[in-house]
């Protein structure tokens, strides 16, 4: 199951960041006007696109807005630079500013691939030497568009060419998510994947790194045997000799981790995300750092998504309780949630435990981090805290420290 790229439009008002949508949607998704500042907060549009597969765009107001009001969307506007995939900048008339260079600067730093595109070409076509010039200065490809062409086939060719640019820019992109099994296993294995029925999941249905792992698995011509840890015993009584590698949730590692021989590799969905979104580094060398916290201490918990907590809940319940067992200390929390804003000032922070990331791209998930590996605070997630709290931490993460996965 692919998870959605978030793609930003930008530009200054009335460049046609709305009618862009709208033409690559091809639905009236964005309010067109000629009025300048129609587009004030952001707005996200996800929709499938043929080659892309699920992407969400997101209409930004325009950089040169104006006013205290046109401050607060131009702020809003950059803060969208942190939730993104990939950038197309608009601009107009040849003219590429202060504002468009700024925003450059900001992709550049954040390292997010970006397509400029001179629109309303069909008023002022683009220079071919601007495009020249544009094209060697920042390293990137220089589109020619209009969103006002009467010619159908040459309005489809020109998105095509465009959708095919996006794609190009995407898969060169350094936030490139792996499989969560690469390099694990071969055709014909049989995997074990345990999962208990989660109080947090929607009625009906399983985790996404359940649903993501399930699906991987039948890509790769692998048998997923999927059960409840009721029943990994009994499975494991007649068939152990067959299985090349458990995966379970995380919150019963414990339970699992009597039963698996040890002769089985044994790891978690959470440890597996980790691994497969580009942190999981940092997770191994922040994890550890558990152990080190003292009374007092303040840690930072960055859910992914926005949910109803509950009395299961991990990150709000369960987590805070199995540090506060193993290290014997009354430590701090502070909880963000969703994509929301982090705490200005981290300085305060012992340690940042992230969710695992599963409703979030790798590009989201390394911005909500950046700051605090930055600053040199220890980092870890859900899943490898728990394993290091219920003590199974070196054989959650055996498989990859030794063969340097």
């Amino acid at each position: 199951m692919s998870k959605a790229k978030y793609i930003g439009v930008f530009g200054r008002r009335n460049s046609g960041k709305s009618s862009l949508i709208n033409v690559i949607t091809g639905q009236e998704v964005a309010i067109v006007s000629n009025t300048p500042g129609t587009t004030t907060d952001p707005v996200k549009k996800r929709m499938e696109i043929p080659g892309l597969g699920p992407v969400v765009l997101v209409d930004t107001a325009g950089i040169d807005d104006k006013g205290k009001l046109g401050d607060q969307r131009v702020t809003k506007t950059k803060q969208v630079i942190s939730q993104i995939d990939m950038a197309l900048l608009l601009f107009t008339n040849n003219e590429i500013g202060k504002f468009e260079k700024d925003l450059i600067n900001n992709f550049k730093k954040e390292e997010i691939p970006f397509i400029i595109i001179h629109n309303q070409s069909d008023i002022i076509p683009l220079d071919s030497g601007v495009a020249l010039e544009l094209g060697e200065k920042f390293k990137t490809d220089i589109v020619e568009f209009s969103c006002s062409l009467l010619d159908e086939q040459e309005q489809e060719e020109i998105i095509s060419f465009l959708i095919s640019l996006m794609i190009k820019s995407l898969e060169e992109s350094s936030y490139t998510k792996r499989g969560l099994f690469d390099g694990l296993l071969s055709k014909g294995d049989v995997v074990i994947l345990v999962c208990p029925i989660d109080g947090e999941a929607p009625e009906g249905r399983l985790i996404l790194p359940q649903v993501n792992a399930i699906r991987e698995l039948l890509d790769r011509d692998v048998i997923a045997v999927v059960l409840q840890p009721a029943n990994l015993e009994n499975y494991l009584y007649t068939n152990k000799d067959n299985v090349a590698l458990v995966v379970t949730d995380s919150q019963v590692f414990d339970l699992v981790d009597k039963v698996v021989p040890a002769t089985i590799p044994l790891t978690g969905f959470s440890v597996l995300l980790a691994r497969s979104k580009g942190s999981f580094q940092k997770y191994l060398k922040g994890t550890p750092y558990i152990d080190s916290l003292e009374e007092g201490h303040r840690v930072l918990i960055l859910e992914s998504c926005s949910h109803h907590s509950s009395c299961e809940d991990i990150g709000r319940v369960k987590i805070p309780a199995l540090l506060a067992k193993r290290t014997g200390k009354k430590i701090l929390w502070d909880i963000v949630a969703g994509l929301d804003p982090l705490p200005t000032d981290l300085s305060k922070y012992k340690l940042v435990i992230q969710c695992g990331g599963c409703m979030i791209t790798n590009r989201q998930l390394a911005a909500r981090l950046k700051g605090a590996i930055k600053a040199g605070i220890p980092v870890t997630n859900y899943g490898m805290t728990l394993a290091w709290c219920m003590g199974i931490y070196e054989r959650a993460t055996e498989m990859f420290v030794s063969n340097n996965h």
